[in-house]
C-alpha cells in the first residue's frame, strides 16, 4: 500500500483524511434484523440469514462518522435498509426509501447538517472476492458385477481419464451413495451387501479408500449424496423395507449425523448434485413409479419442499456439477433405460429434457473432473453392466461413448476428490 494513510477505513491506498475523533470498530458482528448505530463505531453486518434494518442516531453533528461493511457478501441476497432515523439522507427526508444490494459492499456515511443530513463518503464494493478452490480429480467405487457386489474403485484423473481397476477396497457392496466432504475429500456410504448397511469409507484427497466405519444412520440402499456449503455432505432418500424421506448430514471433518426425518416425498432411486458453489439438489426417483420431482438444498443443508414436474420421470439416474455453479442430471429408467439429460442453473431450476446422450442405461455413477466438467461411467444397459464413459463439458455438452474403462459393473458410486490436478 502506497501513500500516507491515517484512519484507513476501507484500505484504500493514496491519502485518507482521519476522522474527526477516529473511528471504533465494535467487536460484534450485527446478525440480527435490526440495529441501532452510533457515530464513530464501524459495524461489520452480516445478512446470512435476513435483511438488516441500520437505525442511525437521531441526532448528529457536522462531521459524524459511520462505517458499514458487508461482513459475509450477501448484501446482495439480503440488504440493509438505512433509517435515518428523522434527519435527511443525502438531502431527501427520513421518508424516502434507502437500500444496499450489493453484496461486498462497505458504506462510509459522514454528517454534514440539516439539508443535505448524511452523505454517503464511500460507498465501494469489494470486487476480488475469494475463488474456492475446484475439484480436479474423480473416482469410482464399488457396485455389482457377474452376479456378485464387488469392492473395487478407479481413479478419474484430471484429464478425464479413468485408470484401472484397483481392488480390497471396503465392503463389497451396491446401490451406494457418495458425497464431498472438507472441500477436497469424499465418502461413499450405505448400501446393499446382503442386506441392507450403513457403512461408510472416507476417501482422502489423495484419492485413497479408507477401512469401513459402521452404524451411520439408517441402513438403507438406493439413495443419493452431494456436496454442500463448500465443505460439507449430505445423503438424501432411499429404501430398505419403506422408502424413506430422510437426511444425514456430513460435517467437515467426514462424520455422518443422525439421521433427520421428514425432507420432501420419500422415495428411492434419485441423483443429486452440489449447484451454485455452495448447496445441492435431490431430483426424481421411485415411489413404485418413476417421479419428476427435485428438492433444493441450501448452504445450511436444509432440504426445501418438494418442486414437481422438472422433465421425465425416472429413477436410477445420475447427476454431476460442470461449469461454473451449473448440474446436469442424466440416463435412468423410465418404462424403460433412457439416454436423456437435464441441465440444472446457477439457481438450481431444472431444464427441459435432452435426449440422446449416449447409451441409454441406469444404475452408473459420475463424478466431477478437471475443475469443471464431469463424467458419467458405468451402469446396466440392455445386455447387463457396462464398462463405458461419457465426458460432460463445461457447457453441458455429454460426449460419445468411450467403452473399456474398467470392469463392467452396475449400481456404482462416484464423487471428486483433490484440488491438485
Amino acid at each position: 500500500m502506497s501513500g500516507t494513510i491515517g484512519s484507513n477505513i476501507l484500505s484504500h491506498s493514496g491519502t485518507v483524511a482521519e476522522t474527526a475523533a477516529g473511528l471504533n470498530w465494535v467487536s460484534t458482528v450485527v446478525t440480527a434484523s435490526t440495529v441501532t448505530v452510533e457515530s464513530g463505531n464501524g459495524y461489520w453486518i452480516n445478512t446470512t440469514s435476513n435483511t438488516c434494518t441500520i437505525t442511525l442516531p437521531a441526532s448528529a453533528e457536522a462531521g459524524d462518522n459511520i462505517v458499514i461493511v458487508d461482513f459475509a457478501r450477501t448484501w446482495g441476497t439480503n440488504k440493509i435498509i438505512i433509517d435515518s432515523n428523522g434527519l435527511n439522507f443525502q438531502g431527501n427526508a427520513d421518508t424516502f426509501t434507502v437500500e444496499y444490494t450489493t453484496s461486498g459492499q462497505s458504506v462510509n456515511l459522514i454528517y454534514s447538517d440539516s439539508t443535505k443530513g448524511w452523505l454517503p463518503l464511500e460507498d465501494d464494493v469489494v470486487a476480488d472476492e475469494p475463488v474456492a478452490p475446484t475439484i480436479q480429480r474423480g473416482i469410482f467405487a464399488y457396485g455389482y458385477a457377474s452376479s456378485s457386489n464387488v469392492s473395487m474403485s478407479n481413479l478419474l484423473g484430471s484429464n478425464g481419464v479413468i485408470a484401472t481397476d484397483v481392488t480390497g477396497v471396503g465392503t463389497a457392496r451396491r446401490n451406494l451413495a457418495a458425497a464431498g466432504y472438507g472441500g477436497d475429500k469424499g465418502i461413499f456410504a450405505y448400501g446393499y451387501v446382503s442386506s441392507y448397511t450403513s457403512v461408510s469409507n472416507l476417501v482422502s484427497n489423495s484419492g485413497v479408500i479408507a477401512s469401513d466405519v459402521s452404524g451411520v444412520g439408517t441402513a438403507r440402499n438406493n439413495l443419493s449424496g452431494a456436496k454442500y456449503g463448500g465443505d460439507k455432505g449430505i445423503f438424501a432418500y432411499g429404501k430398505a423395507t419403506p422408502y424413506y424421506s430422510l437426511k444425514n448430514l456430513v460435517n467437515s471433518s467426514g462424520v455422518i449425523a443422525a439421521d433427520v426425518t421428514g425432507v420432501g416425498t420419500a422415495r428411492e432411486g434419485t441423483a443429486s448434485s452440489d449447484y451454485g458453489t455452495d448447496k445441492a439438489i435431490f431430483a426424481y426417483g421411485d415411489t413404485g413409479s418413476g417421479v419428476s420431482m427435485s428438492n433444493l438444498v441450501n448452504n445450511s443443508g436444509v432440504v426445501a419442499a418438494d418442486v414437481t414436474g422438472v422433465g421425465t420421470a425416472r429413477s436410477g439416474l445420475t447427476a454431476v456439477s460442470y461449469g461454473e455453479g451449473l448440474a446436469a442430471f442424466a440416463y435412468g429408467y423410465a418404462s424403460d433405460r433412457v439416454s436423456t439429460k437435464n441441465l440444472v442453473n446457477i439457481n438450481g431450476v431444472i431444464a427441459a429434457d435432452v435426449t440422446g446422450v449416449g447409451t441409454a442405461r441406469n444404475g452408473g455413477g459420475a463424478a466431477p473432473y478437471g475443475g469443471d466438467k464431469g463424467a458419467y461411467a458405468y451402469g446396466e444397459g440392455g445386455s447387463g453392466s457396462i464398462s463405458v464413459k461419457n465426458l460432460l463439458s463445461n457447457v453441458g455438452i455429454i460426449s460419445a461413448d468411450v467403452t473399456g474403462v474398467g470392469t463392467a459393473r452396475s449400481y456404482v458410486s462416484g464423487v471428486g476428490y483433490s484440488y491438485t490436478a
